[in-house]
């Protein structure tokens, strides 16, 4: 039997298993899925988004309250890091204009085979369709094609992911098993979500068209990203940095004309002639795309009956939807393992040799490199950490 076993084979879980071996361990990483890997795949299908390159403060930033608990591990692989680990893989980055790191090839497909032959020719041990159903006694029970199978490892690497994509492995199934032990957990919640927004039938022509040059406001924080109109609602970029905000029923604004000033915007409508309409003054003289004028006219009902009404909703357009989309839906979670049931190595305090990485624990940052740079480094972390727990134990 393996000395040590990984749960989940997503980006934190073979980092896990890749630090294990390199400390001499034989690892065996167990998979409920038929194959590895599936969101990091599905994930890389529109760019490989790797990392983000920036100053270190900036990265930790994004990551909110729990950017003061992820930042060791960030600084002992920080985008740099991450960028050179791929590198070793025989992946030539780039680095965008904004900062976002990707592989020349923009696919994951090629890195993560080359992961995966290092992974092997380091001994690494891969089962699919191995479930994990929690503890019986001190062994770890799986459901396999071949029937039960108990396994009793030295030490225990859980990076099963969050609670949405069900479909490609993170279903948040693994929570309950923890709660049993009296690990503490923060409830799922969605994550760089689309907004469910109850459409009339004269927004159906502008669905899949996009909003661009754009700037979004939910309180204090803004973001000048894109989004899509869809028939459920809105989606992107731009709106995703804004999920923690909006959760919490902070009111959602849109300016849709950013780079005009409010006085430049009074002044143009100063000019416009007494016969046009708001439609045609809105086309022909502010250039707004048909899907701003379609989704100015939805949010505003009417409402905007004076050219001073006009400016302010142009310039603070209320964006009225339902809800968050369904968390299955949503990019990533939030909740989970809380920082106080871990020590600093992250080891589950009620279960001594059971370590924790990914999107599993209490954390949540936007799209743009955030997410898997934070479960590559919480991977890392947390191999090295059950690696030098072993060795401690066999030292005593």
């Amino acid at each position: 039997m393996a000395q040590a076993m990984v749960i989940g084979a997503g980006p934190a879980g073979l980092m896990a298993a890749e630090q294990l071996a390199a400390a001499g361990h034989q690892v065996l990483v167990a998979e409920a899925k038929p194959s590895v890997a599936r969101k990091f795949l599905m994930a890389g299908k529109s760019g490989l988004n790797l990392t983000k390159n920036e100053p270190f403060d900036q990265l930790t930033g994004a990551y909110g309250d729990a950017g003061d608990w992820l930042r060791p591990m960030l600084r002992d692989f920080d985008a740099r890091a991450v960028m050179g680990w791929a590198g070793d893989l025989g992946q030539e980055m780039f680095t965008g204009s904004t900062g976002r790191v990707f592989p020349k090839a923009m696919k994951a497909s090629p890195l993560l085979r080359a992961w995966l032959a290092r992974l092997e020719q380091a001994g690494v041990e891969i089962r699919t369709r191995w479930r994990w159903q929690g503890w019986r006694d001190a062994a770890l029970m799986f459901e396999t094609p071949n029937g039960e199978q108990l396994c009793t490892p030295d030490v225990t690497v859980l990076a099963l992911g969050g609670a949405s994509w069900a479909r490609l492995g993170s279903d948040g199934a693994w929570a309950s098993r923890l709660a049993d032990k009296d690990v503490a957990l923060a409830p799922f919640a969605p994550a760089n979500a689309a907004l469910s927004v109850d459409w009339s039938h004269h927004m159906q022509p502008h669905f899949g068209t996009a909003l661009k040059s754009v700037r979004w406001t939910v309180g204090e924080l803004t973001s000048r990203g894109e989004a899509t109109i869809s028939a459920k609602g809105l989606e992107g970029g731009g709106l995703y940095s804004l999920t923690p905000a909006i959760r919490a029923g902070t009111p959602l604004y849109l300016d849709l004309v950013p780079d005009m000033t409010a006085e430049a915007l009074q002044t143009r409508l100063a000019g416009k002639k007494a016969k046009a309409t708001l439609s045609h003054w809105l086309k022909n003289s502010l250039r707004l795309s048909p899907q701003k004028i379609a989704l100015f006219h939805e949010m505003t009902k009417g409402a905007a009956s004076g050219q001073a009404q006009w400016a302010d909703a142009l310039k603070h357009l209320p964006v009225r939807y339902s809800d968050l989309r369904p968390m299955d839906e949503a990019i990533s979670t939030a909740g989970g393992v809380r920082r106080t049931a871990v020590d600093d190595g992250l080891m589950l305090n009620a279960l001594p040799g059971v370590f924790c990485a990914g999107e599993m624990l209490d954390w949540e940052a936007p799209t743009g490199g955030y997410l898997l740079t934070a479960c590559l480094a919480t991977g890392r972390w947390a191999g090295k950490s059950a690696a030098a727990w072993m060795e401690g134990r066999a030292s005593a």
